[in-house]
């Protein structure tokens, strides 16, 4: 397996940072090396990798040099890409960056740059799969050097630690990764799954994510969304993220999903599955037992944690999953309680098949056994992703080192193991016996025999789209609903209308509200000479005199008379037809003005006494001749004079077999009236 170089910080103005360099390690697949005193942190990887200048970025030291040996594997090139450019010199002889095609005496050049804030935006390619960059400082006052990634040309869309989820602006989008992003001094702000603020670099994010190691990179694929109000900071992989406020968007990672917690927090792995190398019991001072057992390492449970009787790197916590599983990461916390402050700051993770042969989990090109940093306090959980994950039935956690005490709570992620290609093998077929795995191998082994059915593990770093046409159908077919449903009720609505407006119709035509009334009410509000103005059709005593003399009989039903125009209302308006009362003549003798009628009003001294005859003709005959129904009329009008001084009274007659209407008095009424 290739080794990977990896340097730490160096000497930055004031403060000094330990440079550590891990040993170099040369393969017949490749070759990564850095010589020189003006190194700063670098990460060179198999496929891809980071590199700065020293103090990078602060102002690089006076009179330094370095250089960097990148190959990859035959039949591969490289390309670079700039994250920063900013040496001091205009004619590049004393501060400069030069690549080189190549490695040793036989290198040519492919570029030579120098200039405060130069701005290369274009992929710097080489001509075969070894490269040599220079750096070369000198004596100058400003610039802060340069900082750049590379990666092999099949990753055409490589970008550099600094490029920030605000760089791009595509709702969905994929790029490539470089390793080494932690030596980035950039922060990020916010956590999985509710998303990373959009000035956070990219690359730093989905390392924190855990969607890529910092030593190996890889591909992230982004998904934009509007901003929330509040970003959580967590600490993970050994990025710590700051709590940031409300921004117009943010971003997250899809994943393949293998995010979900195996069982611990929840209960799935019983107590009896959870066992240790030993357990911590004393009494305390009001003489009650205080018991650390294995079973209290759960996450986010109350209560005591798990604690061994001694502390040393010896000590492990067990996780017995019942079968083979995929786990991706591992969350920590310390003891939760304040009164016992103590945590664990770093451990190692083994796993194993069958509880008895265990290996120590590594780093993807790494030869030594990696260690996890742990919590920084008792309260705040950490976790830490396994990139690439393991596949084991059982885990061990093997504190390293801990404040006070160890005391840890724990829960893993990870999935069920994918068996769809083990699915497809006849069961009458036994599985291949496997030799017990070699614990000098770093290679995991492989279980072909057992088979588990899925679980349900949701995507906690991205929550799964529903299908498109799944969607459109939800909002078609309601509104679709919506519409026929409004139709129905419009058709109901007017047939309704158009039945209830025919029943309204009568003899009169009037609609469903009592009009009459409705007029008469308003005519008690106008005046009274606007009120003689009124549709109703008025006859002088000269043509009701006519109609007398041709002997025309006129039926009448009985009498209808006029109904007061508002109840309890004893004085009414001139003219009047209401009836009088019973027993009392009141058309001989004047009515005197302060005594008025319980039905009528007094008319006005300079008006006619009584009501004048209305003569309809609703069958629009000409006036000279009224026709007879049946022969003749029953009763006679009596002649009217002008000044209707007449004897004779009418008054008012609804319509009668639709033909003729007049307004004719009853024959009772006729003879008082002729007094």
């Amino acid at each position: 397996m290739e080794g990977a170089v990896m340097v730490g910080r160096g000497p930055t103005g004031a403060g000094v940072l330990v440079l550590s360099i891990l040993v170099i390690t040369l393969t017949t697949e490749g070759c990564r090396a850095q010589k020189g005193d003006g190194c700063g942190p670098t990460v060179l990887g198999p496929s891809s990798g980071t590199l700065s200048s020293l103090g990078y970025p602060a102002t690089y030291p006076n009179n330094t040099v370095c250089e960097w040996e990148i190959s990859v594997p035959p039949g591969k090139r490289v390309h670079f890409c700039f994250a920063q450019l900013d040496i001091e010199d205009r004619d590049c002889q004393v501060n400069y960056l030069r690549l080189y095609n190549g490695i040793g005496p036989n290198r040519k050049e492919i570029a030579k740059y120098c200039g405060l804030n130069l701005k290369v935006d274009e992929l710097i390619e080489s001509t075969g799969n070894q490269v040599t960059v220079q750096f070369m400082s000198g004596t100058h006052h400003t610039g802060r050097g340069f900082y750049l990634s590379y990666a092999t040309t099949e990753h055409t869309d490589l970008i550099t630690c600094l490029h920030k989820g605000s760089d791009f602006h595509q709702a969905e989008f994929s790029k490539y990764c470089p390793a080494g992003c932690l030596t980035s001094t950039e922060e990020i702000s916010g956590t999985i799954p509710n998303g990373y603020r959009e000035s956070s670099p990219l690359c730093v994010a989905a390392v924190h994510a855990g969607v890529v190691s910092n030593a190996v990179g890889g591909r992230i694929n982004v998904v934009s969304s509007k901003g929330i109000p509040l970003y959580e900071g967590t600490l993970a992989n050994n990025v710590t993220s700051t709590g940031g406020l409300l921004s117009n968007s943010l971003f997250t990672f899809r994943t393949n999903g293998c995010y979900g917690t195996l069982g611990l927090e929840s209960g799935g792995v019983a107590d009896i599955q959870i066992s240790a190398s030993s357990v911590w019991e004393w009494n305390n001072m009001a003489g009650q037992r205080s018991v650390w057992a294995a079973s209290g390492a759960r996450l986010k449970k109350a209560g005591l944690p798990w604690g061994p009787s001694r502390c040393d790197q010896q000590q492990w916590l067990q996780v017995d999953l019942k079968r083979q599983k995929r786990i991706t990461g591992i969350t920590t916390t310390g003891s939760t309680l304040r009164e016992y402050q103590y945590y664990v700051s770093a451990y190692r993770v083994l796993y194993s098949q069958d509880g008895q042969q265990w290996l120590c989990y590594k780093e993807a090109n790494a030869t030594q056994d990696t260690v996890f940093q742990g919590n920084i306090n008792y309260l705040h959980e950490v976790r830490n992703n396994f990139i690439p994950p393991m596949e084991a039935r059982y885990v061990r956690i093997n504190p390293t080192l801990w404040h006070q005490r160890i005391a840890i709570k724990v829960e893993l992620l990870g999935c069920q193991v994918n068996t769809g290609r083990r699915a497809i093998t006849p069961r009458m077929f036994p599985p291949p016996r496997l030799a017990p795995p070699r614990p000098a191998s770093t290679k995991r082994p492989r279980v072909l025999g057992k088979t588990s059915p899925p679980v349900d593990i949701r995507n906690t770093t991205m929550p799964p789209h529903a299908n498109k046409d799944v969607a459109l159908a939800a909002i078609l077919v309601p509104a679709l609903v919506m519409v026929v449903t409004a139709l129905v009720l419009l058709v109901v609505c007017a047939r309704y209308w158009r039945s209830r407006k025919k029943s309204s119709e009568g003899t009169y035509d009037l609609p469903h509200w009592n009009r009459t009334d409705w007029w008469k009410s308003m005519k008690q509000l106008l005046p009274s000479k606007m009120v003689e103005t009124d549709e109703s059709v008025r006859y002088s005593s000269s043509e009701v005199g006519r109609i007398t003399a041709r002997g025309t009989v006129l039926h009448a039903e009985p009498a209808e008379y006029a109904q007061p125009l508002v109840s309890g209302v004893t004085t009414l308006g001139a003219r009047s037809t209401f009836k009088p009362d019973e027993g009392s003549d009141l058309y001989d003798a004047p009515i005197s003005p302060d005594v008025y009628h319980a039905y009528a009003e007094p008319l006005p001294a300079t008006g006619a006494e009584y009501a004048t005859p209305i003569v309809v003709d609703m069958g629009c005959h000409p006036s000279g001749v009224q026709p007879s129904s049946g022969g003749g009329f029953a009763t006679q009008l009596p002649a009217q004079t002008d000044s209707c001084r007449s004897g004779q009274s009418a008054y008012d007659t609804p319509k009668n077999g639709g033909d003729l209407t007049y307004q004719v008095p009853q024959g009772a009424e006729l003879k008082r009236g002729g007094r």
